[in-house]
């Protein structure tokens, strides 16, 4: 199952290449196609990590806390 972000590693090529191509074949010289091309690519790479951010735990498999996950510790602060 493909999800939001295996689309964004498609789409930071995609837009990278596509809008350069794209814009140079429009008659955009190629060192100004480039950066905007980047820009776009930047864009989405931006909005995946700060707009639509990776949250921990975010598919439901959040580690459970309870007194037996830290493992067993000595009153002493050593392990047994």
């Amino acid at each position: 199952m493909t999800g939001y972000y295996d689309y964004v590693l498609g789409l930071i090529p995609a837009a990278l290449f596509g809008v350069t191509v794209l814009l140079n074949l429009v008659g955009l010289p190629f060192t100004l196609a480039l950066p905007v091309g980047a820009s776009i690519a930047l864009g989405i790479m931006a909005h995946a990590m700060f707009v639509r951010n990776p949250l921990p735990g975010a598919d439901g498999s959040t580690p459970s806390m309870d007194s037996g996950s830290h493992g067993s510790r000595t009153a002493s602060g050593g392990s047994d």
